[in-house]
């Protein structure tokens, strides 16, 4: 079979999947995302440490570098240790590398304890080191580390939003569809209905929100039920692309020949007009969900959102509230870098399956 043949032959989805694979920034982003996704649900395995663990005497220690030579020597992967300081005048701790304290990073190791999805318990952490410290972003204010709890906070923020996401579609879609098809009254009522959700502002919202919800709620699921909440208003921006759609398609000679052939409105909707839109529904679930994550970590960064106990990333970037923590401890802001290649990946994937899903692209 030669290739004019099998583009022919081809489904919609195969298609779909070699156009998509022409966008290189969409295939990297997909790939740094699948790791993401991947570092969060099993962040318990993959995090050296504990995220809760206090190390009492490192306190605001540096990023450790990973080396693979001493003294000229190759000796795999090893961190040195640290040796600390005080400042004269400021009474500041000040970490330097100790050569002489050479600790070897294996895979594997046994470390603390945890319960992987609150099920499986074990011990075995991906990488560690069996004596001394590992810090690979550095630790905060209490000695804990970074990289540990940005593994944990990554679980949160890049999953808490599908839900939300997923019910926000669905209205707008299901919404919107009828708005745009039918017309007339009801298509009058749902756009005032709109008119007004858009209207009403988000953060005090959030902040009336967050004070009417029982107290005894975990944080986890305060987040969880606002977040469900804003999204069945969170729909409307997705309705009235539906409904502009739908108006210019119902006219269309294959709406008009579904419907002379007896189709019902429910099939000439679903099966006839929606997937003229595969392309713009793609792009917006896959823009929504970052935009998820973006006011999570705004509004936690805040102290709307999410607080301590939980771990996100908007929770770890309060350690970074003034600029003196910035200025001295920059590492802080290492989440704030996660957020961002996140958002960008997801824009890059979204981008590249709008293109792959318009059949007008070659």
């Amino acid at each position: 079979m030669d290739k004019t043949e099998e583009l022919y032959l081809a489904s919609e989805w195969k298609l779909m999947w070699w156009r998509f694979k022409k966008n290189k920034l969409a295939v990297i982003g997909m790939v740094i995302l699948g790791i993401l996704y991947v570092l969060g649900i099993f962040c318990e395995f993959f995090s050296p440490y504990d995220p809760n663990r206090i190390f009492a005497r490192y306190v605001y220690a540096p990023p450790q570098k990973i080396h693979f030579f001493h003294e000229g020597k190759f000796i795999g992967p090893f961190v040195y240790g640290y040796k600390m300081e005080r400042d004269p005048e400021t009474f500041r701790r000040i970490y330097k590398e100790d050569k002489t304290k050479i600790y070897k990073i294996r895979l594997f190791v046994h470390g603390d304890k945890y319960k992987l999805w609150n099920t499986w318990e074990s011990d075995v952490h991906f990488f560690g080191v069996e004596e001394g410290t590992i810090f690979l972003f550095g630790t905060d204010r209490l000695g804990r580390d970074v990289f540990s709890r940005i593994l944990y906070g990554a679980r949160i923020s890049t999953t808490i939003g599908l839900v939300g996401v997923f019910l926000s579609m669905v209205l707008g879609i299901i919404i919107g569809g009828i708005s745009g098809y039918y017309g007339g009254k009801i298509d009058n009522f749902i756009q005032r209905t709109i008119e007004f959700l858009i209207s009403i502002p988000t953060i005090p919202l959030w902040m009336a929100l967050a004070a009417a919800l029982p107290r005894y709620w975990s944080q986890i699921k305060v987040y969880f039920a606002i977040t469900v909440i804003l999204s069945l208003i969170g729909w409307t921006g997705l309705a009235r692309v539906v409904r502009s759609k739908f108006l210019s398609l119902k006219d269309e000679d294959f709406v008009v020949a579904a419907r002379l052939a007896g189709a019902s409105e429910w099939r000439i909707i679903f099966k006839h007009m929606l997937p003229s839109l595969t392309s713009h529904l793609i792009a917006s679930a896959t823009l929504s969900i970052p935009g998820m994550i973006l006011g999570e970590t705004g509004l936690s960064f805040l102290g709307l959102g999410l607080r301590p106990p939980a771990i996100s990333w908007g929770v770890l970037l309060q350690e970074a509230q003034n600029i003196r923590t910035v200025a001295l401890y920059p590492w802080l802001l290492i989440p704030g870098l996660f957020v961002i290649i996140t958002v960008l990946c997801f824009n890059f994937v979204g981008d590249g399956l709008r293109d792959a899903a318009d059949p007008y692209k070659t």
